[in-house]
Parts: C-alpha cells; structure tokens; sequence
C-alpha cells in the first residue's frame, strides 16, 4: 500500500433521496427549531427517488481528499448485503483505497432516508451496530475523524492510543452526532491531541455549552479544548477560523444552491486535504468554499467534489470580494 495521506474514520452509509414537493416549513418567531410538516395520515406525493452510496462525513471527506489527487483511505463497516458491496465499489470507483473497510458477517449496511423539500434536507438515520478496530492500520499523515454510531465510545479511546503511539500523525476532528453528544470531557484526549477542529455554529454551541453566537467567543472556546486551528461554519453567511493567534472571515463563493446534503463536509475534507499539501489556512478557506458550492449544485454530497484543476479555475474566475479577512 502506498503513504496514506488521509485517513478517514467514520461510518459510512447509503442516501435515498425522496424529494417533497407537498409540504412545507414552520418555524419560531426566530426562525429557529423549523420543522418539517407532512400532511398525518394521508397519501404524500413525491416528486422523484435518487439513491447514492458509499456516503457518511468520513467517505465523503476520503472521495474529496482523492478527489484533489491525494492518497485516501477508509476505516469503515458495512454489512455482508448487497448495499455494502454496492459502496464499496463506488469508493474503488473513486479511488479511495478500501483495505480497511470491514464486512461484517449478519450485519446490515447503514441506509439513510433523505426528505428533500426546497434546497435543504432533513435525514431520517440508523445506525448499525458495528465492531470497530484500528487493527493493523499503518500510520498515515493525518487522519480525518467524523461521524461514527452510539455503540463507539471504546473505539474513540482506541484512536486517542493510536495517535500516542503515533505522533507524527496530525488529527482533524468533525464531530457527528454521537461524539457531540457524548461531549469534550469524554473525548479529552482526542480534543487535546487535535490540528483542526471544524463544525458548525449550532454544533460549537452544543460541544461547549454555550448559548452566544458570537464568533470569537465560539473560536476561542473550541481552541482551549485543545484544537490548534478552529473552523466554524455558518451555512450561507459563510465561514470564521482561529489559530489561536488571528481570527479570520471567509464569505461564501456566490452561487445558487440546488440540494445542500454535504455542503460542510466539502468544505471541512477540502481545508483538511489543503493542510495535508502544506497551503496556508488562508488558502485553504478560499479552496474550501469552492469545493461546498461545487455540492451544492447537484444532488447528493460527492458528485460535485472538484480536482484541483476546476478548484484553480473557479479561483482564477473569482470575485475580488472572495478573500480570507482578518476580523
């Protein structure tokens, strides 16, 4: 096997898109805690049925990564089903190398629900019950750690000795669900041991247990958890990074979104391959933002991930407001 330069550790899963014409979207005064609504007990209309494999945060994060040309691979479960070969050929397809992606006799292959209404997505999930292990992985230069199910807190340790006994290897951490949920006091010595650490607004504020949305106060709480580098995304308003010394602000490549499943994994897998070819965090803000609109104007979070070359031209053609400020 060739050097790795990107590990990515997460479960990974199949999207069916169901995409909603007859609904609609209530939300507070605040425009805050939406909710999806569907007419109860009757006969729901759909417009059209898109399924997409071999996606998740980490798959994605590995197809971006070898999208950009990188040496990629996988640490995943799928089941003995015929889903779960179905992904791993689309990860082969996409060049991501799959020696460690385990099949799991009598389990079942992640299989997401997507309801598209508009450009936004909400995602019906369940999680297998997976056994994880690190087992006979060889050290890569970073490894990228996202969403992995309930039943993974042992193997979260299991990562933390790995990369002690590792410490060449860099840590680039986006949280899911679960590991959110579990919060920094569990996961400390996977916070300490991070370069980079990426979410989003609603997400930062959930990890520290703060209700601010002050950008600085949110960049400032993540890095003393331990993270070197702080991301924080906030969907079309654009991005905020801090490396503990400056705070910087990136807007948003302007575009018009079509479907925005993937939009922030684009955007952390692209700052994290970036950082891996040694380009500033400067560099890695304007790249990313290309990357996550790329996504956003197709369905599913992997079919406009963009090589080098498109992510060149896109920047060759940006406007001047399309720069990292210091804030």
């Amino acid at each position: 096997m060739k050097d790795i330069d990107i590990l990515a550790i997460g479960d990974i899963t199949t999207d069916c898109f169901i995409r909603l014409k007859d609904a609609e979207v209530n939300c507070d005064v605040d425009k805050e805690n939406c909710k999806l609504c569907l007419r109860f007990g009757d006969k729901v209309p759909y417009e059209s049925v898109e399924v997409v494999r071999a996606v998740g945060n980490s798959a994605n994060a590995a197809v971006s990564a070898a999208r950009l040309g990188l040496q990629s691979a996988l640490v995943a479960n799928v089941g003995d089903d015929e889903n779960g070969k179905e992904c791993l050929e689309e990860l082969e397809k996409n060049k991501v190398i799959t020696d460690y992606v385990r099949t799991e006799t009598g389990k079942r292959t992640n299989y997401h629900y997507v309801l598209w209404y508009d450009v936004d997505r909400t995602i019906l999930v369940k999680h297998e019950q997976f056994t994880y292990s690190l087992e006979n992985v060889v050290a890569p230069k970073w490894i990228y750690l996202s969403s992995l199910g309930d039943s993974s807190l042992e193997f979260h340790n299991q990562i933390a000795e790995y990369l002690q006994k590792n410490p060449e290897t860099k840590l680039a951490f986006q949280p899911g669900t679960f590991q959110i949920k579990l919060g920094a006091d569990a996961l400390k010595k996977l916070y300490e041991r991070t370069e980079i650490f990426i979410c989003n607004i609603e997400e930062s504020q959930l990890v520290l247990n703060e209700k601010s949305r002050d950008l600085p106060i949110l960049l400032k709480g993540i890095v003393s958890l331990g993270p070197k580098i702080a991301v924080i995304t906030d969907s079309i308003n654009g991005a905020y990074a801090y490396d503990g010394s400056d705070f910087w602000f990136m807007p948003v490549y302007p575009h018009t979104p079509f479907e925005r499943t993937g939009a922030g994994d684009a955007y952390a897998s692209t700052i994290v391959s970036c950082l891996a070819m040694d380009k500033t965090l400067e560099e890695t803000l304007k790249w990313a933002g290309i990357n996550s609109m790329s996504v956003t104007q197709y369905v599913g979070a992997q079919k406009g991930l963009l090589s080098q070359e498109k992510i060149e031209e896109y920047l060759a053609k940006a406007p001047e407001s399309y720069e990292p400020k210091k804030i």
